[in-house]
Protein backbone atom coordinates (compact mmCIF):
# COMPACT_ATOMS: atom_id res chain seq x y z
CA UNK A 1 0.00 0.00 0.00
CA UNK A 2 2.58 2.55 1.03
CA UNK A 3 4.46 1.53 -2.11
CA UNK A 4 1.30 2.31 -4.14
CA UNK A 5 0.77 5.80 -2.27
CA UNK A 6 4.41 6.43 -3.25
CA UNK A 7 3.87 6.04 -6.76
CA UNK A 8 0.77 7.49 -7.20
CA UNK A 9 2.11 10.96 -5.20
CA UNK A 10 5.24 10.90 -7.65
CA UNK A 11 3.44 10.46 -11.14
CA UNK A 12 0.86 13.08 -10.12
CA UNK A 13 3.76 15.64 -9.34
CA UNK A 14 5.12 14.52 -12.01
CA UNK A 15 2.79 14.98 -14.59
CA UNK A 16 2.36 18.43 -13.17
CA UNK A 17 5.81 19.14 -14.22
CA UNK A 18 5.18 17.70 -17.55
CA UNK A 19 2.66 20.14 -18.06
CA UNK A 20 4.57 22.84 -16.99
CA UNK A 21 7.12 22.23 -19.47
CA UNK A 22 5.24 21.46 -22.52
CA UNK A 23 3.33 24.42 -21.54
CA UNK A 24 6.15 26.22 -21.91
CA UNK A 25 7.19 25.30 -24.78
CA UNK A 26 3.89 25.72 -26.57
CA UNK A 27 4.11 29.16 -25.72
CA UNK A 28 7.53 29.66 -27.15
CA UNK A 29 6.01 28.29 -30.75
CA UNK A 30 3.28 30.09 -30.52
CA UNK A 31 5.28 33.83 -30.10
CA UNK A 32 7.92 32.69 -32.51
CA UNK A 33 5.04 31.77 -34.81
CA UNK A 34 3.38 35.27 -34.43
CA UNK A 35 7.11 36.94 -35.13
CA UNK A 36 7.31 34.87 -38.59
CA UNK A 37 4.00 35.31 -39.34
CA UNK A 38 2.42 38.52 -41.15
CA UNK A 39 0.10 39.83 -39.21
CA UNK A 40 -1.62 42.95 -38.56
CA UNK A 41 -2.05 44.70 -35.33
CA UNK A 42 -5.73 44.25 -35.36
CA UNK A 43 -4.89 40.54 -35.74
CA UNK A 44 -2.95 40.21 -32.53
CA UNK A 45 -4.68 40.33 -29.21
CA UNK A 46 -2.15 40.81 -26.36
CA UNK A 47 -4.55 40.03 -23.75
CA UNK A 48 -5.48 36.47 -25.04
CA UNK A 49 -2.07 35.60 -25.75
CA UNK A 50 -1.37 36.40 -21.58
CA UNK A 51 -4.72 34.36 -20.84
CA UNK A 52 -3.40 31.53 -23.08
CA UNK A 53 0.01 31.26 -21.83
CA UNK A 54 -0.90 32.17 -18.26
CA UNK A 55 -0.21 28.80 -16.41
CA UNK A 56 -0.03 28.47 -12.47
CA UNK A 57 0.44 32.70 -12.85
CA UNK A 58 -0.26 33.05 -8.90
CA UNK A 59 2.68 30.60 -8.06
CA UNK A 60 4.88 31.64 -11.14
CA UNK A 61 4.18 34.84 -10.27
CA UNK A 62 5.54 34.64 -6.59
CA UNK A 63 8.59 32.45 -6.97
CA UNK A 64 9.70 35.81 -9.43
CA UNK A 65 8.93 37.80 -7.26
CA UNK A 66 11.35 36.03 -4.19
CA UNK A 67 13.74 35.44 -6.75
CA UNK A 68 13.59 39.05 -7.27
CA UNK A 69 14.60 40.32 -4.36
CA UNK A 70 17.24 37.39 -3.71
CA UNK A 71 18.77 38.58 -7.16
CA UNK A 72 19.05 35.51 -8.27
CA UNK A 73 16.18 35.94 -11.71
CA UNK A 74 18.57 37.65 -13.37
CA UNK A 75 21.12 35.30 -13.23
CA UNK A 76 18.89 32.10 -13.70
CA UNK A 77 17.34 34.48 -16.76
CA UNK A 78 20.86 34.64 -18.27
CA UNK A 79 21.50 30.57 -17.95
CA UNK A 80 17.93 30.01 -18.88
CA UNK A 81 18.96 32.24 -22.25
CA UNK A 82 22.24 30.83 -23.01
CA UNK A 83 20.85 27.05 -22.42
CA UNK A 84 18.00 27.48 -25.29
CA UNK A 85 15.23 26.34 -22.14
CA UNK A 86 11.98 28.41 -22.90
CA UNK A 87 11.14 29.04 -19.70
CA UNK A 88 11.26 31.86 -17.04
CA UNK A 89 13.02 31.79 -14.09
CA UNK A 90 9.86 31.06 -11.91
CA UNK A 91 8.97 28.40 -14.29
CA UNK A 92 11.73 26.69 -13.82
CA UNK A 93 12.41 27.46 -10.07
CA UNK A 94 8.52 25.91 -9.40
CA UNK A 95 9.55 22.77 -11.54
CA UNK A 96 12.91 22.00 -9.69
CA UNK A 97 10.98 22.49 -6.40
CA UNK A 98 7.85 20.22 -7.56
CA UNK A 99 10.08 17.56 -8.31
CA UNK A 100 12.27 17.58 -5.61
CA UNK A 101 9.06 17.07 -3.42
CA UNK A 102 7.78 14.50 -5.89
CA UNK A 103 11.09 12.55 -6.19
CA UNK A 104 11.85 13.27 -2.18
CA UNK A 105 8.31 11.65 -1.14
CA UNK A 106 8.63 9.12 -3.53
CA UNK A 107 12.16 8.22 -2.18
CA UNK A 108 11.20 8.19 1.37
CA UNK A 109 7.72 6.08 0.74
CA UNK A 110 9.90 3.84 -0.88
CA UNK A 111 12.82 2.92 1.68
CA UNK A 112 11.03 3.88 4.53
CA UNK A 113 13.47 6.08 5.29
CA UNK A 114 13.69 9.97 5.84
CA UNK A 115 17.45 9.91 5.26
CA UNK A 116 17.18 8.98 1.98
CA UNK A 117 14.48 11.29 1.34
CA UNK A 118 16.58 14.17 2.60
CA UNK A 119 19.46 13.45 0.74
CA UNK A 120 17.36 12.86 -2.37
CA UNK A 121 16.18 16.07 -1.84
CA UNK A 122 19.70 18.09 -1.92
CA UNK A 123 20.37 16.40 -5.54
CA UNK A 124 17.66 16.41 -7.46
CA UNK A 125 18.14 20.75 -7.33
CA UNK A 126 21.67 19.89 -8.03
CA UNK A 127 20.23 17.93 -10.72
CA UNK A 128 18.71 20.85 -12.05
CA UNK A 129 21.45 23.44 -11.91
CA UNK A 130 24.16 20.88 -13.72
CA UNK A 131 21.35 20.51 -16.39
CA UNK A 132 21.45 23.91 -17.03
CA UNK A 133 25.16 23.81 -16.73
CA UNK A 134 25.50 20.93 -19.76
CA UNK A 135 23.56 22.47 -21.78
CA UNK A 136 25.03 25.53 -21.87
CA UNK A 137 28.38 23.46 -22.00
CA UNK A 138 27.15 21.09 -25.06
CA UNK A 139 25.84 24.37 -27.09
CA UNK A 140 29.07 25.93 -27.09
CA UNK A 141 30.78 23.26 -27.84
CA UNK A 142 28.68 22.98 -30.95
CA UNK A 143 29.02 26.12 -31.37
CA UNK A 144 32.71 26.35 -31.28
CA UNK A 145 32.64 22.86 -33.86
CA UNK A 146 30.15 24.88 -36.33
CA UNK A 147 32.00 27.94 -36.27
CA UNK A 148 34.73 27.38 -38.83
CA UNK A 149 32.48 25.80 -41.93
CA UNK A 150 29.99 29.00 -40.85
CA UNK A 151 32.59 31.61 -41.65
CA UNK A 152 33.68 29.14 -45.16
CA UNK A 153 29.66 29.87 -45.95
CA UNK A 154 29.80 33.67 -45.38
CA UNK A 155 33.09 34.04 -46.73
CA UNK A 156 31.91 32.62 -50.11
CA UNK A 157 28.75 34.34 -50.30
CA UNK A 158 30.50 37.26 -49.80
CA UNK A 159 33.39 36.75 -52.54
CA UNK A 160 29.79 35.82 -54.77
CA UNK A 161 28.97 39.41 -54.14
CA UNK A 162 26.12 39.15 -51.39
CA UNK A 163 26.48 41.73 -48.38
CA UNK A 164 27.26 40.55 -45.07
CA UNK A 165 23.48 40.58 -44.04
CA UNK A 166 22.67 38.65 -46.78
CA UNK A 167 25.02 36.13 -46.50
CA UNK A 168 24.45 35.74 -42.37
CA UNK A 169 20.63 34.71 -43.96
CA UNK A 170 21.54 32.32 -46.38
CA UNK A 171 24.15 30.99 -44.02
CA UNK A 172 21.34 30.49 -41.81
CA UNK A 173 19.14 28.49 -43.70
CA UNK A 174 21.47 25.98 -44.39
CA UNK A 175 23.02 25.22 -40.68
CA UNK A 176 21.50 23.41 -38.05
CA UNK A 177 21.32 24.72 -34.53
CA UNK A 178 22.81 26.09 -32.55
CA UNK A 179 24.59 28.40 -34.73
CA UNK A 180 21.71 28.69 -37.16
CA UNK A 181 19.54 29.98 -33.77
CA UNK A 182 22.23 31.89 -32.85
CA UNK A 183 22.59 33.80 -36.18
CA UNK A 184 18.58 33.89 -36.57
CA UNK A 185 18.70 36.04 -33.18
CA UNK A 186 20.85 38.17 -34.88
CA UNK A 187 19.24 38.90 -37.50
CA UNK A 188 15.77 39.53 -36.11
CA UNK A 189 17.13 41.79 -33.96
CA UNK A 190 18.43 43.76 -37.32
CA UNK A 191 15.05 43.79 -38.69
CA UNK A 192 13.96 45.84 -35.33
CA UNK A 193 16.61 48.87 -36.14
CA UNK A 194 19.65 46.96 -34.01
CA UNK A 195 23.35 47.73 -36.14
CA UNK A 196 24.42 44.45 -37.42
CA UNK A 197 27.87 44.94 -35.12
CA UNK A 198 26.02 45.47 -32.43
CA UNK A 199 23.98 42.33 -32.72
CA UNK A 200 27.09 40.18 -33.33
CA UNK A 201 28.48 41.80 -30.04
CA UNK A 202 25.14 40.86 -27.81
CA UNK A 203 25.45 37.54 -29.49
CA UNK A 204 29.34 37.15 -28.58
CA UNK A 205 27.87 37.73 -24.86
CA UNK A 206 25.67 35.05 -24.93
CA UNK A 207 27.33 32.08 -26.58
CA UNK A 208 30.67 32.89 -24.31
CA UNK A 209 32.77 32.02 -27.43
CA UNK A 210 36.67 33.54 -27.15
CA UNK A 211 37.30 32.72 -30.93
CA UNK A 212 33.58 34.39 -32.10
CA UNK A 213 34.57 37.57 -30.18
CA UNK A 214 37.79 37.72 -32.56
CA UNK A 215 35.41 37.60 -34.95
CA UNK A 216 33.50 40.15 -34.21
CA UNK A 217 36.32 42.41 -33.54
CA UNK A 218 37.90 41.91 -37.03
CA UNK A 219 35.04 42.51 -38.35
CA UNK A 220 34.78 45.97 -36.95
CA UNK A 221 38.26 46.70 -37.82
CA UNK A 222 37.48 45.63 -41.14
CA UNK A 223 34.36 47.78 -41.60
CA UNK A 224 36.31 50.70 -40.37
CA UNK A 225 40.04 50.07 -41.93
CA UNK A 226 38.59 48.70 -45.35
CA UNK A 227 39.62 45.79 -47.27
CA UNK A 228 38.71 41.92 -48.35
CA UNK A 229 36.31 40.63 -45.48
CA UNK A 230 35.79 37.15 -47.60
CA UNK A 231 39.67 36.68 -47.23
CA UNK A 232 39.93 37.64 -43.83
CA UNK A 233 37.12 35.70 -43.10
CA UNK A 234 38.44 32.34 -44.38
CA UNK A 235 42.10 32.68 -42.89
CA UNK A 236 40.11 32.86 -39.47
CA UNK A 237 38.10 30.03 -40.58
CA UNK A 238 41.46 27.77 -41.54
CA UNK A 239 43.14 28.71 -38.02
CA UNK A 240 40.03 27.87 -36.18
CA UNK A 241 39.77 24.80 -38.02
CA UNK A 242 43.05 23.61 -36.95
CA UNK A 243 42.35 24.49 -33.37
CA UNK A 244 39.24 22.33 -33.55
CA UNK A 245 41.42 19.79 -34.99
CA UNK A 246 43.03 19.85 -31.55
CA UNK A 247 40.13 20.08 -29.07
CA UNK A 248 38.50 17.10 -30.36
CA UNK A 249 42.02 15.37 -29.56
CA UNK A 250 42.01 16.41 -26.32
CA UNK A 251 38.53 15.50 -25.57
CA UNK A 252 39.26 12.09 -26.30
CA UNK A 253 42.24 11.77 -24.39
CA UNK A 254 40.49 12.37 -21.63
CA UNK A 255 37.09 11.34 -22.26
CA UNK A 256 38.58 8.42 -19.76
CA UNK A 257 38.92 10.76 -16.92
CA UNK A 258 35.77 12.12 -17.17
CA UNK A 259 34.05 8.79 -17.05
CA UNK A 260 35.87 7.62 -14.17
CA UNK A 261 34.78 10.58 -12.44
CA UNK A 262 31.02 10.15 -13.27
CA UNK A 263 31.36 6.32 -12.29
CA UNK A 264 33.37 6.97 -9.29
CA UNK A 265 30.20 10.04 -8.00
CA UNK A 266 27.57 7.41 -8.94
CA UNK A 267 28.20 4.27 -7.64
CA UNK A 268 28.30 4.51 -4.15
CA UNK A 269 24.84 6.30 -4.16
CA UNK A 270 23.37 3.99 -6.58
CA UNK A 271 24.51 0.84 -4.78
CA UNK A 272 23.59 2.20 -1.40
CA UNK A 273 20.10 2.92 -2.42
CA UNK A 274 19.53 -0.68 -4.35
CA UNK A 275 20.83 -2.48 -0.79
CA UNK A 276 17.80 -0.18 1.00
CA UNK A 277 15.39 -1.14 -1.39
CA UNK A 278 16.21 -4.75 -2.15
CA UNK A 279 17.68 -5.43 1.89
CA UNK A 280 17.02 -2.79 3.84
CA UNK A 281 17.97 -4.85 7.44
CA UNK A 282 21.60 -4.92 5.38
CA UNK A 283 22.11 -1.15 5.07
CA UNK A 284 20.57 -0.72 8.66
CA UNK A 285 23.86 0.10 10.62
CA UNK A 286 25.05 3.12 8.46
CA UNK A 287 21.89 4.86 8.93
CA UNK A 288 22.38 5.31 12.87
CA UNK A 289 24.98 6.10 15.48
CA UNK A 290 28.20 6.46 13.67
CA UNK A 291 27.51 5.25 10.37
CA UNK A 292 25.72 8.53 9.74
CA UNK A 293 29.35 9.81 10.25
CA UNK A 294 31.37 7.25 8.51
CA UNK A 295 28.60 8.26 5.36
CA UNK A 296 29.65 12.40 5.90
CA UNK A 297 33.42 11.77 5.71
CA UNK A 298 32.86 9.09 2.91
CA UNK A 299 30.82 11.66 1.03
CA UNK A 300 33.14 14.23 1.44
CA UNK A 301 36.46 11.92 0.26
CA UNK A 302 34.37 11.31 -2.46
CA UNK A 303 33.56 14.44 -3.64
CA UNK A 304 37.43 15.76 -2.77
CA UNK A 305 38.25 12.78 -4.81
CA UNK A 306 35.83 13.62 -7.79
CA UNK A 307 36.83 17.61 -7.79
CA UNK A 308 40.84 16.45 -8.20
CA UNK A 309 40.03 14.30 -11.54
CA UNK A 310 38.02 17.14 -12.60
CA UNK A 311 40.40 20.07 -12.20
CA UNK A 312 42.78 17.27 -13.79
CA UNK A 313 40.77 17.52 -16.81
CA UNK A 314 39.72 20.80 -16.91
CA UNK A 315 44.11 22.07 -17.20
CA UNK A 316 44.51 19.09 -19.93
CA UNK A 317 41.52 20.39 -21.71
CA UNK A 318 43.18 24.22 -21.38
Amino acid sequence: MELLAALLVGLGLALLVVALLRRARRRQDEMLAYLELPFSEEDYDPQEVVERIGLLQPSIGAVDEALGRMELGTRIAAKLEKARVPLRPGEYVLAAAVSTLAVSLWSWLLTDQVLIGLVVALLVPVGFVAYLDRRIRKRKQAFEEQLPPTLGLIASSLRAGHTLLRAIDMMVEETPPPMSEEFERVLAETRLGLPLLDALDRMAERVEVEDFEWIVHAIRIQQQTGGKLADLLFTLADYMREREEVRREVRVLTAEGRFSAIVLAALPFLVAIWLQISNPGYFAPMLAGGGIAMLFAAALLMGIGVFIIVQMVKAVEL
